[in-house]
């Protein structure tokens, strides 16, 4: 009986794999028909991960869609974020040139020195600008001078988990005088602990 069993089994799985190779062959073919008559060009996808300057984390997933890093969540659903505290604002007018996204050599110095000593598990670095040029160029030179800054602390080991430049879009002081687009033109540092 157990031989009956075995020899029957033995078959079926046979035979079942033997429609699996045609099936996959067919399939291949027409799969590979349809390779030579079209390609499609596209960009390769890969993951992100980034936190926002309220401290909460993201990632993103297939299709751009986007979810919450932390599994902790209220009542409602609404996610639990890890607070940052603003460690460091620094006036971008010490730190760079006009227009320019270079850092001056006091400059990566004193940054250096800053995230050596601050002692976060990581930092979000933010730049800003006043309105005086037009808001895609202060937000280009924003997100330069964020970057700028962010290579200065991962020279010195310091782990940036965002860098963003918002251009002239987050004000702290009014733009109509010559001391609030001073005061405007910064880049936040956020610690997170």
């Amino acid at each position: 009986m157990k031989e009956k069993v075995r020899a029957t089994l033995s078959k079926s799985l046979n035979l079942a794999s033997v429609t699996v190779s045609v099936g996959a062959i067919a399939l291949g073919l027409t799969v590979g028909a349809a390779a030579a008559q079209e390609s499609i060009v596209g960009e390769r996808y890969v993951p992100g991960i980034w936190t926002d300057p309220d401290g909460c984390e993201h990632w993103v997933m297939d299709d751009g869609v986007e979810g919450y890093m932390t599994p902790h969540v209220t009542r409602e659903g609404i996610p639990v974020c890890h607070r940052g505290e603003t460690c460091a604002v620094m006036n971008s007018d010490q730190l760079f040139a006009s227009g320019r996204y270079s850092i001056s050599a006091a400059g990566r110095e004193h940054l250096a020195a800053f995230f050596s000593e601050a002692g976060a598990t990581a930092y979000i670095i933010t730049g800003h600008t006043d309105s005086r040029a037009s808001d895609e160029y202060n937000m280009r030179l924003s997100e330069r001078r964020a970057g700028a800054v962010a290579a200065i602390a991962g020279s010195v080991g310091a782990r940036v988990a965002s860098m963003r430049g918002y251009g002239e879009r987050q004000p702290i002081a009014s733009n109509d005088t010559a001391v609030g687009r001073q005061q405007n033109r910064r880049v936040e540092i956020v610690c997170l602990r």
